[in-house]
């Protein structure tokens, strides 16, 4: 019936196209491939040629066929689902590093300036879109995509086509996780916080002891300088601080495969 394609039947044919829900799920949500930073062309393109190649591979039993449109739609959407609750924890990651960026670049006076994030398609502060692109470049380099790609196969092993269940132990794991933003995020923009805020108390000082002194003018470049400054010295610091979170993903991943597999 399909001569072209690997699919002996129609039921084939459902099945495969619940893989690529969960795959689409898990791309969807993942940094890089994730955002407006990719044309939908070549994400679809991606999706469906790491399912074609992953679909042969997975010697799972498959679910009963739906027999209506709408029970086959929540069939899908659930695998969806699945692929968006892994690739959540990377975001998280990544959102943490989107607040760093916020709280550097207000403290450092970039505030009224703005530029577009190409991963999201919104205009954000522009220390916020470096330290994202030096996330991405962490993220690569250190191969947590190829984590995610293994996570596809090794998630149709622990759950099953229509076997993701949303319960209270998963929740409270994803709202804990969710905390890690303003964790990590204060972890990478320590370094330059404290310096800026002592450079703050010692120019209030300054301003107290020489009231002709226009404070304000120098605070603004002095803020800028140092802040570029102290954010190079520490580069290291904040390198370490994301290979230590991306490091936790592996038991995050392996965590959420026992809670959406579990029911109730």
């Amino acid at each position: 019936m399909f001569p072209l394609l690997p699919f002996p039947s129609p039921r084939e044919v459902i099945f495969f196209m619940l893989v690529l829900s969960r795959v689409a799920g898990i791309f969807a949500a993942l940094p890089v491939f994730g955002g407006r930073r990719l044309p939908i062309r070549i994400k679809v393109v991606t999706v469906f040629m790491i399912t074609l190649v992953c679909f042969p591979t997975l010697s799972i039993a498959v679910p009963e066929t739906p027999t209506d449109a709408f029970s086959l739609g929540l069939l899908a959407l659930s695998e969806l689902m699945v692929g968006l609750t892994l690739a959540f924890i990377t975001q998280i990651i990544f959102a943490a590093v989107d607040f760093s960026g916020q709280i550097i670049g207000m403290q450092m006076g970039f505030t009224i300036s703005s530029i577009i994030d190409p991963s999201q398609g919104t205009q954000t502060q522009i220390m916020s879109v470096i330290q994202t692109l030096f996330a991405t470049l962490m993220f690569l380099s250190l191969n947590i995509h190829h984590l995610f790609i293994r996570a596809i196969i090794d998630s149709f092993r622990v759950i099953p086509l229509g076997g993701w269940h949303l319960n209270g132990e998963l929740l409270n794991f994803l709202v804990q996780r969710t905390a890690d933003i303003f964790i990590i995020g204060i972890r990478l923009a320590a370094p330059v916080m404290v310096a800026l805020l002592l450079t703050t108390v010692a120019l209030g000082i300054m301003a107290r002891s020489f009231p002709q002194m226009n404070v304000f003018m120098i605070s603004m470049p002095l803020n800028i300088g140092l802040g570029l400054i102290i954010l190079g010295m520490t580069l290291t610091i904040f390198f370490h601080v994301l290979e230590v979170s991306f490091g936790h993903l592996k038991g995050q991943i392996d965590t959420l495969y026992r809670l959406m597999a579990k029911g109730g």
